[in-house]
């Protein structure tokens, strides 16, 4: 009997992998693949809750899994999957759009926020999208989801459903709950650090991809907003730009902000931001490296997301059953 906690998470292939995709979950992914029993998924089935060209798309998906592995995840400790390859994602989201209500989604704020980004796209998929995420979480009895404070409220959404769903036929779904890591969950924007460094992000200076450059990398750092006092000290509300700086920096060269604030104590920003990129450049060199040798391995890939989807698919059925047998589908 399998005693670990399960743990399921996963990232669209809606655009490159970040920095802050890399710091604020894989790494914790990576992490946590030694204590629980782990489900890493790419959700392309999210991805086109916006238009998507098809075959960026089908070649990014393959770049994610490749960068997933090159990050450190072992598909032999992990199920590593994509989403369209295991059904019963799709088949448990329309029973559970049949548990949620239409005012429960309507207060979501991703939903408010993407639908004022796409007004010529408000399209069902993005009003229900929490419900597939949902889907996601239940079907592998995830204890855990390690997600970002902005995804916070659709996993209360998806303990909202599953208690419901519980609360009229019995134990079904474990309730999951949100694994929020202490440092790093949060990595903004390098020229608006107020907002997150997102993949969708349209000033493209603001965000550190994983296949970026050396160079491109150290430009965007120079770049990196600060303020007029010129001191690095960590103060997420008076000096937005320069705390970010510093949570990067206390990941990818392993310091403590006082060892930061010792390190640059009458130094100017110039050194501070040389250092960080730097030390972002070192962090990300192995894991662009092996990517790039991963893509060229076509037949390997296959191997990881097929086997990952087998594996995936077994323990989604047993769900599924149980759940088609509660609502009193006939059995197949």
């Amino acid at each position: 009997m399998d005693e670990k906690k399960t743990i399921f998470s996963g990232i669209q292939p809606s655009g490159e992998l970040t920095l802050g995709s890399y710091l604020g979950a894989i790494k914790n992914w990576v992490t946590l693949s030694e204590e629980f029993n782990c489900y890493y998924c790419i959700v392309d089935m999210h991805a086109i809750t916006v238009r998507q060209d098809p075959a960026e798309l089908r070649k990014r998906t393959l770049e994610q899994l490749a960068q997933y592995i090159a990050c450190g995840l072992d598909p032999k400790k992990n199920t590593i999957f994509i989403q369209s390859h295991v059904s019963a994602h799709a088949e448990l989201a329309w029973v559970l759009n049949c548990y949620a209500m239409f005012g429960e989604l309507s207060r979501m704020t991703q939903f408010k926020d993407k639908s004022a980004k796409n007004a010529d796209n408000i399209n069902a998929g993005l009003f229900t999208y929490p419900v597939l995420m949902a889907a996601d979480i239940l079907l592998y009895q995830a204890d855990l989801v390690p997600v970002g404070e902005d995804q916070k409220q659709h996993v209360e959404l998806t303990r909202d459903v599953a208690q419901r769903f519980n609360g009229i036929y019995g134990e079904v779904f474990k309730i999951p709950e949100p694994y929020i890591p202490k440092v790093g969950a949060r990595i903004m924007s390098l020229t608006s650090p107020e907002s997150k460094m997102s993949k969708s992000d349209k000033d493209p200076g603001g965000c550190i991809y994983l296949m970026q450059r050396p160079e491109d990398i150290m430009r965007s750092f120079k770049r990196a907003v600060t303020d007029s006092e010129t001191v690095v000290r960590y103060d997420p509300e008076n000096k937005p730009g320069i705390s970010n700086l510093m949570t990067i920096y206390s990941i990818a060269a392993n310091k403590s902000f006082a060892e930061i604030e010792g390190e640059f104590a009458g130094k100017g920003y110039g050194d501070f931001k040389l250092a960080v990129g730097e030390s972002v450049v070192e962090l990300l060199r192995p894991i662009r490296e092996e990517a790039e040798r991963l893509l060229k391995e076509k037949a390997y890939l296959e191997s990881v997301y097929k086997e990952g989807a087998e594996r995936a698919s077994r323990s989604a059925a047993r769900t599924l059953r149980k759940v088609y047998k509660k609502v009193g589908f006939v059995g197949r």
